[in-house]
């Protein structure tokens, strides 16, 4: 296969899941702008949990991995009995473990914000909030086992435009939840808009519907209309099995462990911003979503690469899987660099479209441009990432992305944030992901990452 034939191919499934990724930090960023317009406490409020709500999604997600991957080996072999068989056994396996995470999480929901230094303030509805996504979570599960089945054939067209289906309902439930009724003057007419005026609560609530309706048809199109692992009409043991079972935990344990770990020291970071004011938290968390419209199409191109090394090495096409790997990493780098470049440009408008206040769109403006030097290596980290796991090669990635966020980024960032405030932890995490993406790029040339030749 060509140069320009695998790289037609990987743009052809990364544009999809770009597209959906740039339309779920869309509808992050909506719902921002909606928040920030009830004021900086509410913005803070959320922006308290939300790495906490990453820990338990992250966590939630992960196990879903350790199946598709092996759906993604058994599709590449041609062997579709095998696909459909690890997919009844996901279904059941990862609805179980969802539940309980569930439980833990609405056991802390109480707790959290306090635990992160939040004032009296913002308690309240930051715990609420928390506690509405953590009761979701089996929605969420089987929104994200759909998608990524799907993906696993190679279908990077439904997943993608249910994703964006989602983000325009989550808008319309948000615009309807957060905001009380009104009235609107649009020149000559006089409308009227219903609202409930649940404000961070309807924001929470608004996203939970969304993925529930989104969740219902990824999954017709995964159960019903996927010629590759269609389940209509055809008989099969849904009870898991060990030897599956061993294998998705394989995989998926250190990512799952690689969630926590890192999520972690996500919340710690929280709990370095959170003395520092409402000002600094709220602008901390805008800065943030901001952010992800820059690294979300890697993430869109790690999901292709994913897809692409996995049916690679299920062909047993060793160097075809090298070379995808490559081509996949150098994309996604030079995207993201053009993404970067647009953030330090444009870091005002961006900042001011969340949020009306001065003082958090100074400092949010100041907090982007410091990290739009990082997303080259960035991109490296993540979308090389995302090819060992097509490869089946979880645990050696752990270790190196856990030893980068506690060793480099936490240090920095707790040594900094002294003297230099809000400024000095977005410094630590421009130097972490620089530091991270060299060492996924010297661990991609190596190719110590593929699986051995008999398996390849």
């Amino acid at each position: 296969m060509s140069l320009g034939h695998q790289l037609k191919l990987t743009i052809g499934l990364s544009l999809p899941a770009i597209m959906a990724q740039i339309s779920t930090i869309l509808m992050e960023y909506i719902d921002a702008s909606m928040v920030g317009h009830l004021g900086a406490e509410a913005s803070a409020a959320i922006g308290l949990v939300s790495t906490s709500i990453w820990l338990f999604g992250g966590v939630n997600n992960s196990i879903v991995s350790g199946f598709s991957v092996q759906v993604a080996h058994a599709v590449g072999a041609a062997d579709f009995e095998r696909a459909r068989s690890i997919l009844r056994q996901s279904l059941v396996s990862t609805l179980s473990f969802s539940c309980m995470i569930l439980l833990i999480g609405a056991s802390m929901a109480p707790y959290i914000p306090q635990w992160l230094g939040g004032g009296e303030t913002i308690r309240h509805e930051a715990s609420l909030y928390f506690l509405i996504f953590i009761l979701s979570l089996p929605a969420w599960q089987l929104n994200y086992l759909g998608a990524s089945m799907l993906r696993s054939t190679g279908n990077m067209r439904i997943p993608s435009m249910l994703n964006v289906f989602c983000c325009i309902l989550d808008v319309i439930f948000n615009f309807m939840l957060i905001f009380p009724s009104r009235s609107v003057d649009i020149g000559p007419l006089h409308l009227f808009l219903p609202g409930a005026g649940w404000g961070v609560a309807g924001a929470a609530l608004g996203s939970v519907f969304a993925h529930v309706v989104t969740a219902s048809l990824m999954l017709y199109f995964l159960f019903v209309r996927s010629p590759e692992l269609c389940l209509w009409h055809r008989q099969g043991s849904f009870r898991p099995r060990g030897a599956i079972l061993r294998k998705a935990a394989k995989i998926s344990s250190p990512m799952m462990f690689q969630h926590i770990i890192m999520c972690s020291a996500q919340i710690c970071i929280t709990a370095i911003v959170a003395p520092l004011g409402i000002i600094s938290i709220a602008a901390n968390s805008f800065a943030i979503i901001a952010e992800s419209l820059c690294y979300m199409p890697g993430y869109g191109i790690g999901d292709a690469a994913t897809t692409l090394v996995g049916l690679c090495v299920g062909a047993g096409r060793r160097e075809l899987t090298k070379k995808f790997a490559y081509t996949a990493v150098f994309l996604g780098m030079a995207v993201m660099t053009f993404m970067g470049i647009i953030m330090y440009i444009f870091a005002p408008v961006m900042m001011s479209l969340m949020t009306p206040n001065a003082e958090i769109v100074a400092l949010g403006v100041e907090m982007l441009r410091i990290e739009a030097f990082a997303e080259p290596m960035f991109a490296a980290s993540i979308v090389a990432y995302y090819a060992f796991i097509g490869a089946g090669d979880t645990f050696k990635p752990f270790l190196m992305n856990v030893g980068s966020m506690w060793i480099v980024r936490i240090t920095l960032a707790a040594v900094l944030a002294t003297d230099m405030g809000l400024r000095g932890v977005w410094i630590a995490m421009c130097a972490e992901l620089c530091c991270r993406g060299l060492i996924f790029l010297f661990r991609l040339y190596k190719g110590w990452w593929l699986p051995e030749k008999k398996q390849c």
